[in-house]
């Protein structure tokens, strides 16, 4: 915010932005009241904190356009994160005219020339403002809790015939879950290949295909053979629980269904789900950069080869190597060198932002995209949008011809055959980085495969 008053003003200012930047509110001021309505349509912001008065159109025509221009209009009422909250002097009635009616003054102590807080005095003028959430009955200065999102439940799909059953499920559940439901075998499979439940609650007798038919299908899928099964079963059916457990269930419900055990049963399961959850983050997570590690890259290019062979479509390797990066290390330090590495994996991952794509670290300085049924255009182009994104970050680098820290990239595309060697994409992508390196270094070399295998 430009600064208008003296150092009441600027004091009031400052110790607002960096209560905001210790909640991850904000991370810089903005200037003007036109930057301010360009953020805030291109963010899609929940909420926005402004002063009354900033240079250019103020902050009640900052609101007047956000409302009509951005999403923050289709907030229902008591979400709507454009509500005045000030500190000064009272803004006149006609700011209610412009779509908020909560004005309510944040009475903190005036802060002096010197610095010290004076309970008692008012600014005059000037005057710093929040837009905080509203509520409908009183206005309070809005705590953590009321604007940051809540973590989200644990999932619980449940598969079952029997519509009493699910609702006494609905209700012994839902307050502690997010909630599924389907009706046989078939759509509870659908659902879980699509929202990857934390856990499943099944049937064992449905119409259609079985609990037991669909437990061995949820297997079968790499998507879902990792989610927990609890098995429904009639009470006194040992043989069914026999059989359940025998597959692999991690635990069974008798009917008919006790509210307490139930839930006992379900959190156990769903704790020791979240745990391996974590587990496996972190066994497949790079300690460095935060990307996925080597092994978990090498698992998901024979997944992705094998469903590609299937298919048929196109799949795509992008191998990227920093250049010049021993160099690097020996002009700056390793510490340097580990903030560089960081710094480039943040670039990679602003432009290769599809969920099905892969970003990895491979290696050293290696770095790698795994580009599900992407051709070869698509992947040079996102190739080039990586190497400048590394080039752009400016990191002084004064070994490397261009003088700041630059990457070579090698691309290879291919159509994968059925028992096609999943490393000859890779190798071929390794063949184009060298090539890239040879050209001089900051550029894009590829080739296409025209038959993997």
């Amino acid at each position: 915010m430009k600064e208008k008053a003296g150092p009441t003003h600027r004091s009031t200012r400052n110790e607002a932005v960096l209560q905001l930047r210790s909640l991850t509110f904000v991370s810089d001021p903005i200037l003007d009241g036109q930057s301010a309505n360009a953020s805030i349509v291109r963010e899609s912001s929940e909420t926005a904190f402004m002063e009354m008065r900033v240079s250019g159109i103020g902050g009640i025509q900052s609101f007047r356009h956000a409302m009509a221009h951005s999403l923050l209009s289709c907030l229902p009422a008591d979400r709507n994160a454009l509500g005045f909250a000030y500190q000064g002097a009272a803004p006149s009635p006609a700011h209610a005219e412009h779509g908020h009616p909560d004005f309510d003054p944040i009475k903190e102590p005036h802060m002096t020339d010197n610095g010290n807080k004076s309970p008692d005095s008012k600014i005059a003028s000037g005057g710093s403002v929040a837009m905080v959430a509203p509520s409908p009955t009183v206005s309070k200065t809005p705590e953590i809790s009321d604007i940051l999102p809540p973590e989200p439940l644990p999932t619980v799909l449940v598969i079952d015939d029997e519509l009493l059953d699910m609702e006494l499920l609905a209700d012994t559940l839902g307050a502690d879950y997010e909630m599924m439901f389907a009706t046989e075998g078939l759509a509870g499979l659908e659902i879980a290949v699509n929202k990857l439940p934390d856990l499943i609650l099944l049937d064992v007798m449905m119409p259609g295909i079985d609990g037991y038919e669909v437990y061995n299908r949820l297997r079968a899928n790499p998507r879902t053979s990792e989610i927990p099964v609890i098995f429904i079963t009639g009470l006194g059916d040992v043989a069914a629980e026999t059989r359940g457990l025998t597959l692999g269930a991690v635990d069974y419900i008798t009917k008919p269904i006790n509210p307490e055990p139930v839930k006992a049963r379900v959190h156990t399961q769903i704790k020791a789900k979240l745990t391996r959850d974590k587990l496996t983050q972190l066994a497949s997570t790079d300690g460095l950069t935060g990307l996925a590690n080597r092994s978990y890259f090498d698992a998901m290019l024979a997944y992705e080869c094998a469903r590609h062979a299937r298919s048929g479509s196109e799949l795509s390797l992008i191998l990227l190597d920093i250049d010049r990066f021993k160099a690097f290390n020996d002009t700056y330090g390793h510490v340097a060198g580990d903030d560089c590495l960081r710094e480039i994996a943040r670039a990679i991952t602003a432009v290769a932002v599809r969920a099905t794509d892969i970003v990895a670290r491979y290696g050293g300085e290696e770095f790698v995209l795994l580009l599900p049924e992407t051709h070869l255009q698509g992947a040079v182009m996102l190739a080039e949008k990586v190497r400048k994104s590394i080039s752009g970050l400016g990191l002084p680098h004064q070994g490397s011809e261009a003088k700041v820290v630059t990457a070579s990239l090698g691309v290879a595309s291919a159509r994968m055959l059925p028992g096609s060697l999943i490393f000859d994409i890779v190798e071929e992508a390794d063949k184009q980085l060298y090539a890239a390196k040879a050209g001089g270094r900051n550029r894009v070399a590829f080739r296409e495969i025209a038959e993997a295998g």
